[in-house]
């Protein structure tokens, strides 16, 4: 068995509570909830579950026992779900009863149909049980177990331009979206946190003719919030907002939410700028 494929079968557990698979990167087990079932516009744009509605559960192992004794069936497990208003609090109730903790709760996107937010959470224990407690968190909302349908790929848009300042990206479908990871070493709870556990400032675009609309989150230093602030304003990008994710996090992280609609190459420039305000491996 190839180390890819033990570190999977690792997952199954948790795989079988869900119903679904997941994705392993850097130790990080990974399963996402597009919410397929929302229909959600800002102006006359409609919103791609995949640019900015997608709810995600991230796993990773919690390292060694206090007897020194090897690897436990302890785990850390962190996310957050894409909520219509009227879901935000029942999920926050059943979050308290089931155990696991609220760490943000905040917007994403300005002046969309319906409103949404964005409930983070996060959890320790054995992976099923957390996978248990979280599934019957998201089971009080209309958020779909199954796996969305593929996109149609029958008109693959040119993301030339884009990968040119930017680098080449994930393509799916319309979409086009990096992860940009921080060169420090993250923290959370004194647990070292990969970027594929949300910690890579994530920029997606997705693609409608000759325009792209993008979404997505810088992960900065205090010092940082800033002139990346001025950088996207300056090239026409709106911030959205600007929060935690995390309660014990260190360095100490802010996440800085865009918004935008406009010529591709343009947007792309205009992230680039900003991205050259951070410490981010480019």
């Amino acid at each position: 068995m190839s180390l890819a494929n033990a570190q999977q079968s690792e997952w199954t557990g948790v795989e079988k509570v869900f119903g679904k698979n997941g994705t392993v990167q850097d130790g990080v087990f990974k399963i996402t909830f597009p919410r397929t079932d929302l229909n959600v516009m800002v102006g006359d744009f409609p919103v791609n579950p995949g640019l900015a509605l997608t709810s995600w559960i991230g796993f990773i192992k919690s390292g060694s026992n206090s007897m020194g004794m090897g690897m436990t069936d302890q785990v850390m497990m962190m996310g957050d779900l894409a909520l219509l208003d009227k879901e935000v609090v029942p999920v926050i109730s059943k979050i308290v009863s089931t155990g696991l903790e609220v760490t943000a709760i905040h917007n994403h996107l300005v002046g969309e149909t319906p409103a949404v937010k964005y409930v983070h959470f996060s959890g320790k224990g054995a992976a099923t049980k957390l996978a248990e407690a979280i599934k019957s968190v998201i089971s009080v909302t209309g958020t779909p177990f199954a796996s969305s349908p593929k996109q149609d790929q029958a008109v693959q848009p040119d993301f030339s331009k884009v990968e040119a300042i930017l680098g080449t990206g994930r393509h799916n479908g319309i979409l086009l979206q990096y992860g940009f990871p921080r060169s420090e070493k993250l923290t959370e709870s004194g647990m070292e946190i990969p970027p594929y556990m949300g910690m890579a400032t994530g920029v997606n675009f997705q693609f409608s003719g000759n325009k792209a609309a993008i979404a997505g989150d810088f992960v900065l230093m205090a010092d940082e919030v800033n002139p990346v602030l001025k950088a996207l304003t300056e090239n026409g990008i709106s911030v959205t907002a600007v929060h935690n994710h995390m309660l014990y996090d260190n360095p100490r992280l802010f996440m800085m939410h865009f918004w935008a609609i406009g010529d591709p190459e343009k947007l792309a420039q205009g992230i680039k700028s900003a991205l050259d305000k951070t410490n981010s491996k480019k």
